[in-house]
């Protein structure tokens, strides 16, 4: 490994809230470049969300990815020949990027018949901290409290 690593990019603000989380989640949420395609559902998901909730949907949004961000997870290492999964404490930028990745995960596996509906009833659902994706996060924190024995493995 020669070199330093590599800067981070800042991603620009969205044109409509000016916020960079919702331009972070727009990017992962695009396909094959198609970014504005990607902003109408998800401004369209949001208004949604307003619609049905009655409340600021961005609000809503900031909820649902507090409830989704894990805090701990599991790392798999090499001790003496077996591969234990140590329990890290997660970074603030991956705590971000996982949240968003699994919400439109969770959202794209739903059974709705548009994009925009899946997306607005998993930013509810996660607000309210139901959901496939708050059962992902609740998922990897049991991982990690099953092996704290192994904490003392840190990296």
């Amino acid at each position: 490994m020669r070199g330093r690593r590599a800067q981070r990019r800042k991603v620009a603000p969205d044109p409509k809230y000016g916020s960079e989380v919702v331009a972070r989640f727009v990017n992962n949420l695009m396909w094959d470049g198609k970014k504005s395609l990607a902003y109408r559902i998800f401004y369209k998901a949001i208004e949604l969300v307003e619609e049905k909730t009655g409340q600021n949907g961005l609000e809503v949004f900031q909820a649902a990815l507090n409830n989704v961000m894990p805090v701990v997870e599991v790392r798999s290492r090499r001790v003496g020949g077996a591969t234990l999964q140590i329990p890290t404490e997660v970074r603030p930028e991956r705590r971000l990027s996982l949240g968003i990745k699994w919400i439109i995960r969770a959202a794209r596996e739903r059974p709705e018949k548009t994009m925009i509906e899946r997306l607005a009833n998993e930013l509810i659902a996660a607000s309210k901290g139901e959901g496939a994706a708050v059962k992902k996060k609740t998922e990897v924190h049991r991982m990690a409290e099953a092996n704290r024995a192994f904490a003392h493995f840190k990296f």
